[in-house]
């Protein structure tokens, strides 16, 4: 009894999970895209990484971030960068430019090196833009 309790609360979570995620994904119109985590049959679960877009294809993306890995050797970390191909769905194709800081989740292999898919955008790659803006304005001050 107390397993299928425990089973039932498990799924009964599973659930509000996914159900958590479609909701944060308010996107006015449906996409007819099969491979949609949101509006196609396409089941995300697994590991989640955040990083930044660095190059942007028709259907997918690829972003990258830095994780440090400890060095037995030495006795250091070390940093080191890891680049991920994501499946970028139609309904959020329009949203997610290069730069942008966003979420990706695990699913099924789709492709050769494509194991995961767009979840959602965290930030805009603009954010960092505008401050690189400011120092430009206030260079030529600088070399004078």
């Amino acid at each position: 009894m107390i397993n299928k309790n425990k089973m039932a609360e498990k799924t009964h979570k599973q659930e509000e999970k996914k159900i958590e995620m479609k909701t944060e994904h308010k996107i006015s119109t449906a996409c007819t895209d099969v491979k949609c985590p949101f509006h196609g049959g396409l089941k995300a679960r697994g590991r989640v990484f955040r990083g930044t877009v660095i190059k942007k294809f028709p259907q997918r993306v690829v972003i990258e971030f830095e994780r440090t890995v400890y060095v037995q050797k030495y006795e250091r970390f070390s940093k080191s960068r890891t680049k991920l191909h994501a499946r970028l769905s139609t309904c959020l194709m329009n949203e997610i430019n290069v730069g942008d800081y966003i979420e990706i989740m695990e699913c099924r292999p789709l492709s050769k090196i494509i194991s995961f898919v767009v979840m959602k955008k965290i930030r805009s790659g603009n954010e960092t833009q505008i401050n690189s803006g400011e120092n430009q304005k206030w260079k030529h001050l600088m070399h004078e």
